[in-house]
């Protein structure tokens, strides 16, 4: 599936500012089942140095810095990618990690700590977490599909444009969430019986809910020994696809943020961003503005 994404992003400032180093993380990642064939950016007003590099979790990252006061900032990122169709079904009985909890071989533990649970999961989570087990058993890939599908039903999906992503004990007490929401307690749930995880925000082909806007989009992954990093789509109830476009992945929601930066000043600022989206023949655009 060939797919092309273009990415607006506008700051406005009530009055003139000064724009510190900021971090875009707008390009797709470098991973299997996705391959970039072409890569724009254009940035307004134009930064005093930019450099392109890759940052410790394998996300590309631009970092930006600016001279001068401005008193508006705008981002325009266009990608093609290509990106392959679903992935076979795993053989029964091959490859399966060991039984939950997980406990990973000694030569990638230490590599994984980072996106492991640190600390005991909150008492609703664990209740979560046994409630599947006693439901789905403790083979992993049973477990994930169960938490998946479990999360798609069970809690409603929002739109919520701006803030960070609610803890997973809010989204289970309230039964609502964004995606990003969805993702953080899937992760949650996976991290407490051992597993690996990891947030991940990007794109998606079509809409979780039918409807004509696009937004970003967010899904988590965990990593299972012998087959990688697995990604699920809690908002559509699936395994991620070729529909879905990575384009960052961190142990923490902050570090897979498309765009972070700072200003001084006491101005105050609005945001606003659009997303136009063509997989083959169909086209899709959102537009959207958050105060």
């Amino acid at each position: 599936m060939r797919i092309e994404v273009e990415h607006r992003t506008s700051y406005r400032y009530s009055e003139p500012v000064q724009l510190g180093p900021h971090i875009l993380r707008l390009r797709p990642r470098a991973q299997s089942g996705q391959r970039e064939l072409h890569f724009r950016l254009r940035i307004e007003p134009a930064p005093s140095l930019q450099l392109e590099a890759l940052d410790a979790e394998g996300n590309r990252v631009t970092r930006l810095w600016f001279d001068g006061p401005t008193d508006r900032l705008d981002i325009v990122s266009c990608f093609t990618i290509q990106r392959d169709g679903l992935a076979a079904p795993l053989p029964v009985g091959l490859c399966r990690p060991a039984a939950l909890p997980l406990e990973y071989p000694c030569e990638e533990a230490p590599l994984l700590a980072p996106y492991r649970r640190a600390g005991g999961a909150p008492e609703v989570v664990e209740h979560l977490a046994q409630q599947l087990l006693n439901q789905a058993g403790a083979e992993p890939l049973t477990f994930l599909a169960a938490l998946n599908t479990h999360i798609h039903t069970q809690i409603s999906r929002e739109i919520r444009e701006l803030g960070e992503a609610h803890s997973p004990v809010h989204t289970l007490q309230s039964g609502r969430g964004a995606c990003r929401d969805q993702a953080l307690l899937f992760l949650a749930v996976a991290r407490s019986q051992g597993l690996a995880g990891r947030f991940v925000s990007g794109y998606q082909d079509r809409s979780a809910l039918n409807t004509p806007e696009r937004h970003l989009h967010a899904w988590p992954e965990v990593y299972l020994p012998g087959l990688g990093w697995q990604g699920f789509d809690p908002t559509r109830g699936i395994p991620t696809g070729a529909g879905h476009v990575a384009v960052a992945a961190s142990h923490e929601p902050t570090g897979a943020m498309p765009v972070a930066g700072s200003y001084w000043g006491s101005a105050s600022s609005r945001l606003s961003y659009a997303v136009t989206i063509q997989a083959d023949d169909a086209e899709e655009v959102s537009p959207r503005a958050a105060g």
